[in-house]
């Protein structure tokens, strides 16, 4: 295997920033067991300059939030002809907009809680939403990460959630509150990886509880019989299809206590620190952490050797 030169892409402007670094970090210390020439850099003013001082074969985007995941960075290495992992500039931008994401899995009768999306930037709070009972989920339209989710269970916690969403966020996006246990499912490649039930320290899976250490447990393989082991992984790969993700991604369930799976979101960027679900599900079929970057990197030159073609 040629030793190649790859940038790693982290850090960047979004709340997920120290998430971000956590990844890029995990990330570099892989490609320098696999032998590679390895420097990070930020997603910031002098991005375009710095990629040009380093002109890599490659670029693992370790982005998380706006700016990474939305198409923003996608569309920057697109117009410079440069290779780099995950998905493209379209397939990020709908994968991160929860709204959009929503209305098409509804409109394809992929299971999706019921939800309505508020505007917080005329001044005026919304009010609760007619079309939803509580207790209700209220979080950010596009973020990562349940970075600004909330439980509301009172009309006093609504309008509490609405005054500290209207701070960090323009757009809210309000759905049913849906009881039950909390599964992922990754995809690699074009297949489904093991699924993972989560154990959340939390009330649900938070931020806290996703990257502080003890905050959840991961159980691997999920406790769960075969069929519902295969619904849930046909379903992260009929929303990987749809969407039209590629690499990588990762589908977040909860399935009630009468085991009906519903689809909460999907990450068109999965985690790479050491807490994160997609590696472990990964490590879980056998393919270490080193061997998952170094199949990602392959991934993204495959198409730089369309690019030069073309």
């Amino acid at each position: 295997m040629s030793s190649l030169k790859v940038a790693v892409v982290m850090g960047g402007p979004s709340a997920e920033r120290e998430v971000s670094i956590e990844s890029g970090t995990a990330v570099m210390r892989a490609l320098a067991a696999l032998s590679h020439t390895a420097q990070s850099l930020d997603f910031d003013a002098r991005f375009v300059d710095a990629i040009r001082e380093i002109a890599p074969d490659v670029i693992f985007n370790a982005l998380h939030g706006p700016g990474g995941e939305d198409g923003t960075i996608q569309g920057v290495l697109d117009w410079m002809r440069i290779p780099y992992t995950g998905s493209g500039v379209a397939a990020c931008a709908l994968a991160m907009d929860k709204h959009l994401t929503k209305k098409l899995l509804a409109a394809e009768g992929l299971p999706t809680p019921a939800w309505d999306t508020f505007d917080l930037t005329g001044g005026t709070l919304p009010l609760l939403p007619g079309s939803l009972n509580l207790p209700l989920v209220a979080k950010p339209r596009s973020s990562g990460s349940s970075a600004g989710v909330v439980i509301v269970k009172t009309h006093e916690e609504w309008t509490k959630a609405m005054i500290d969403a209207s701070s960090r966020t323009p757009e809210v996006v309000a759905e049913e509150f849906v009881p039950g246990r909390e599964f992922s499912c990754g995809v690699l490649g074009e297949e489904a990886l093991p699924v993972v039930e989560i154990v959340s320290s939390d009330e649900f899976y938070s931020y806290d509880a996703k990257y502080k250490p003890g905050g959840s447990r991961h159980l691997i393989p999920a406790p769960i019989d075969h069929d519902l082991t295969a619904r849930l992984q046909t379903l992260a790969l009929s929303v990987h299809r749809l969407i039209g993700l590629r690499d990588y991604s990762r589908t977040d369930f909860i399935v009630t206590e009468s085991g009906r799976p519903t689809i909460l979101e999907v990450n068109a960027l999965p985690g790479m620190t050491p807490t994160s679900l997609l590696p472990d599900e990964a490590q879980h079929a056998g393919i270490s952490f080193e061997a998952l970057v170094e199949r990602l990197l392959q991934y993204a030159l495959a198409r730089g050797s369309e690019i030069r073609v073309s």
